[in-house]
């Protein structure tokens, strides 16, 4: 491997290093090389000079890396067109990005697309920022692995073609400022996996899909600055999970739906610029201004005063009248409905009797039925709705005894696959296993809706301060210093539990922040087990580095890269996955975060701070005013039983880095043990606050089955 990254270097490559047939990887990023370089190296596996000022042609000999894996030019100035890369079938990763390559047009800018389709297990291409134009090739289709596509800031033209269709594990799509034209096709709603999707700034028409309803797991949507017509398609309502929608700047009409006031987790609502209509709603998050944009709509009246719109102009009395009759309508519905359900209800009735209130658990002495946990969560209410997940939904809810208990409703979406086994995996999981850092589990109940469905749910303790997720991005309020180490602490001691302490070794395989709940002490509790695995067929005494091959991958960012290549669920991958949460706690960066800079995960981007011992540069701005400076943004129970030290604080958060690189590590087998993680942690608590762990804490677990 030649490693020459973060130095100072400038002139030129040697041309010697063309002699280095056994060379597999070659890193000379974040320097100064101004070189046209041609290489013919066999064996390379891995190529990154990112960010240089290399400018000229991407070498052809390219093609022939028959052993390459990823290559990375982003960052410099090479011009004209890319080589195939059919004979590399091992390629997983191409970026690109910031590059002046592509010929604004040329048919063949695209033609490397097609050749990536020999790279079976190809997950990443990011080619946003060049000069590439034409049309995206329907070869696109082919690339079944693909997980992220950037292809914005070029100048593609066109209709995106409907075999993006087969990318079934596409979950970011990012389009944007190109020539794109005519609809967006229906059947985007097959990328079931999509998280991000970003075609604004382009010419599209037609209408907002309503199959765009299909993809629940959207986080953000941008289509704004296009020619979209119609109205806003009542499908989007399933999109509980969104938390930016912009469709602003279109051609938009029809009413604001409702639908929007119970979008909890919504941040930014853009609608402005479009010809919506009628009244606005003034309840849930449409009363926020610091949410939803509404200007440039001339029809809108009503809503609350901030957005400065007219006052809808129907009369008192056109509103009473259709107050009656909407209470005339009702009455009728009701009655016929009440009939309806008397004669359902002696259908269900037996069908109740033999689900209703049956647990999965035998030790769950608490039972509630459906009907409780209708009334205790008004109805599944969505102003008591606290999360949304891949599986289901998770609802504060009341209980009406003497107590007055607060509890969490997990309700499982039976029609989305998967649910169902998500369901038995977390009961299982769950019924056995006691820790003071596990999320404790109430009750299961599995039995039938109002409606005879089958209901499955689960119901946990509530954990008032939410998820870790919500402190470590937040909006008015953070974490500091000694509550981020002692939550990771919580999270070490909940994982040696699982794999040390277990009779049978438990694997969670989805670790992140957003399954980290905190308590009233800031306590953390990891929780959600839906993806969980048993290492059955492992000796206790000897498990480490063992696998278990299982379809599952996580979440992207934390799960760790040797799930993507061969579905391997070990204890090492939950290693890797705190690893990735205890740097992202401490840089306040998420995995996938962009401003980690092109070609960089976190990993990487905390391991190159390191190397300088300059640790200042990549903590938490909020952590470097703490620590660094000596000042805090807020008051805190914690903040105040220590004293933070500058001349110390680098020294601890370099410790701290060091954990969660060795525990993130690519190669498992080189990963620190989870226990020898939690243990250099509390090493550096002590020293922090001065005293040390109170004995027999480990002791508080209960026996694990």
């Amino acid at each position: 491997m030649f490693n020459a990254a973060n130095n100072r270097l400038t002139g030129e490559i040697p041309r010697e290093i063309g002699s280095l047939n056994n060379l597999q990887n070659f890193v000379v990023s974040f320097n100064s090389l101004p070189s046209d370089m041609g290489i013919s190296l066999p064996n390379l596996q891995s190529f990154d000079v990112a960010l240089n000022y290399l400018s000229g042609t991407v070498p052809v000999s390219f093609s022939n890396a028959s052993n390459l894996e990823q290559l990375q030019l982003q960052g410099n100035d090479f011009r004209g067109g890319m080589p195939s890369l059919g004979r590399s079938p091992n390629l997983f990763r191409l970026i690109i990005n910031n590059n002046s390559l592509g010929n604004a047009g040329g048919e063949d800018d695209l033609s490397f697309i097609s050749s990536l389709s020999n790279a079976t297990n190809f997950q990443a291409l990011i080619m946003d920022h060049n000069n590439f134009g034409g049309r995206l090739p329907v070869d696109i289709g082919n690339l079944s692995a693909l997980q992220i596509l950037y292809i914005s800031e070029n100048k593609l033209s066109g209709e995106l073609p409907l075999e993006i269709q087969n990318l079934n594990n596409l979950q970011r799509l990012v389009a944007f400022d190109n020539g794109f034209s005519g609809t967006i096709p229906s059947t985007i709603g097959k990328l079931q996996n999509l998280e991000e999707l970003d075609l604004s700034n382009n010419s599209f028409t037609g209408s907002i899909p309503s199959s765009l309803g299909s993809c629940v797991r959207l986080e953000s949507v941008n289509l704004q600055g296009n020619q979209l017509q119609g109205a806003i398609p009542s499908s989007l309502r399933s999109l509980r999970g969104i938390q930016r929608l912009d469709i602003s700047s279109n051609n938009l009409s029809g009413q604001i739906p409702e639908f929007f006031e119970g979008m909890n987790l919504l941040q930014i609502l853009n609608l402005s610029h479009n010809s919506f209509e009628g009244e606005l709603s003034v309840n849930g998050v449409l009363r926020n201004d610091s949410v939803v944009s509404v200007i440039g709509n001339s029809k809108l009246c009503g809503g609350v005063a901030e957005f400065n719109l007219p006052p809808c102009s129907f009369s008192r009395q056109s509103k009473a009248l259709s107050h009656k009759l909407k209470i005339v309508i009702s009455t009728i519905c009701s009655l016929l409905v009440l009939t309806f359900m008397g004669s359902c209800l002696l259908i269900f009735w037996i069908k109740r009797r033999g689900k209703q209130d049956r647990v999965t658990a035998d030790d769950l002495q608490v039972k509630l039925s459906y009907q409780r946990l209708h009334k205790a969560t008004d109805g599944f209410s969505t102003a008591n709705l606290v999360g949304v997940g891949s599986f289901g939904s998770v609802y504060k809810g009341v209980l009406d005894d003497k107590n007055g208990a607060t509890i969490a409703v997990k309700v499982f979406n039976l029609e989305r696959r998967g649910a169902s086994k998500s369901f038995k995996a977390e009961c299982e999981a769950l019924k056995n296993i006691r820790h003071r850092n596990l999320v404790r589990i109430v009750t299961v109940c599995s039995s039938v809706d109002y409606r005879g469905n089958d209901f499955k749910a689960l119901v946990y303790e509530f954990l008032a301060n939410g998820s870790l997720e919500e402190w470590l991005h937040p909006v008015r309020r953070s974490l500091d210093f000694l509550q981020r180490l002692n939550v990771a602490i919580d999270v070490a001691s909940a994982l040696d539990y699982l794999q040390h302490q277990c009779q049978t070794p438990i694997v969670h395989c989805d670790l992140k922040p957003s399954n980290v709940l905190l308590d009233d002490d800031m306590t953390g509790h990891v929780g959600d087990f839906g993806l969980a695995r048993f290492l059955s067929s492992l000796d206790k005494r000897s498990f480490e580095g063992r696998t278990s091959s299982v379809g599952v991958r996580g979440t992207v960012g934390y799960a760790p890269p040797e799930y993507g290549m061969g579905n391997l669920v070990s204890i090492q991958g939950d290693v890797y996955s705190y690893g990735i949460l205890l740097l992202e706690m401490f840089t306040g960066r998420r995995p996938t975060d962009e401003s980690l800079g092109a070609g960089l995960n976190l990993h990487n981007f905390v391991q190159f701070a390191l190397l300088e011992k300059s640790a200042a540069k990549v903590v938490d701005q909020a952590l470097f005013d703490e620590l660094l400076l000596g000042v805090t943004s807020h008051a805190s129970t914690s903040s105040s039983e220590y004293i933070p030290k500058s001349e110390k604080s680098e020294e601890l958060l370099i410790s701290i880095f060091e954990v969660g690189l060795a525990c993130s590590s690519d190669i498992p087998q080189e990963r620190l043990g989870i226990r020898e993680a939690a243990l250099k942690l509390v090493s550096v608590r002590n020293k922090l606050v001065g005293s040390a762990l109170p004995e027999g804490e480990s002791a508080k677990a209960g026996p694990c089955m």
